[in-house]
């Protein structure tokens, strides 16, 4: 990521939040370029480079705290690896469960740019390796493991775009899933969202996160927990949409781990779920240092 040592100092007023800001957008536009090259994107929800980088930036500390190794990485009570900055699921070949896998998709986008992935990951029929132990006792080291995470690293900048782009696609579909006296209701709550760099990040990074909300199979005791839950969560024209979804989030997944029957959830997952619902911010409500 950024080099290690260069840190703003942050001053009162809303001046120096304002430099400290612009300066992280420049420096992740630098950081993201893919994601900066595209500003022409119909499906840039308004967003200069600058801030499409900066949510990228975002999603990618939300889930792997900036860190390289985090790349591919496979999470204690899952049956599937996740990958990249968005921690896209990808299933061992034979293998499916109630979760919507992401990572082939991704592949089939990055194709479709032209892109030169390892020959194995082009060819893979799903993931290879068949569990969490074996991969952890025999894979998460391999020069298989090393060259997927070099490529995911140098390839940061494309996988915001395809957030972006799944993003943008899912907006409609949630807009038709809702019930239909509250359609009307859940597309104003979107469109006051996509008003903001925030909005436009607590979006994007929610059904990278937790999906749309849309598939039957996605549900606890019935209920889901995506993007659609979420809105139907908010009030009625909130003064603040980006508080109000923020708070909804937080109700929604509370509403997950209680009806989860895996405990994990309760135990280990919600915490780490309502802080990453705490980075849901504009650009200048917070500032933490750049590395």
């Amino acid at each position: 990521m950024f080099k290690k040592g260069v840190h703003i100092v942050i001053g009162d007023g809303t001046s120096s939040l304002l430099r400290c800001a612009v300066t992280i957008l420049v420096v992740l536009a630098v950081a993201f370029p893919a994601a900066a090259k595209n500003s022409a994107d119909p499906e840039g929800f308004g967003l200069s480079p600058a801030e499409l980088a900066w949510v990228g930036e975002r999603i990618f500390q939300n889930e792997c705290a900036g860190r390289r190794e985090c790349l591919v990485h496979w999470n204690q009570g899952e049956a599937f690896p996740s990958l990249g900055i968005g921690h896209f699921i990808w299933y061992p070949e034979g293998v499916s469960d109630r979760f919507t896998e992401s990572f082939p998709a991704l592949l089939e986008f990055m194709r479709k740019e032209g892109v030169t992935m390892p020959a194995w990951v082009a060819d893979a029929k799903g993931a290879p390796w068949p569990d969490r132990s074996h991969f952890y006792d025999a894979a998460s080291q391999s020069d298989r493991v090393q060259s997927l995470r070099t490529f995911l690293y140098d390839t940061r900048g494309l996988q915001v775009r395809f957030i972006q782009q799944r993003a943008g696609a899912s907006l409609e579909k949630v807009v038709a899933a809702a019930p239909y006296k509250q359609k009307r209701a859940v597309r104003e709550k979107l469109r006051a969202l996509m008003q903001t760099p925030g909005g436009v990040y607590a979006v994007m990074d929610y059904v990278n996160f937790k999906g749309e909300g849309v598939s039957e199979a996605e549900r606890y005791q019935g209920q889901g927990w995506g993007l659609l839950q979420v809105l139907l969560a908010m009030p009625a024209a909130p003064a603040r949409p980006l508080v109000a979804f923020r708070e909804a989030a937080a109700e929604v997944l509370t509403r997950r781990a209680r009806n989860a029957v895996n405990s994990i959830e309760r135990e280990r997952w919600l915490p780490g779920w309502l802080k990453r619902l705490q980075t849901y911010n504009e650009p200048v409500d917070r500032c933490d240092p750049v590395y």
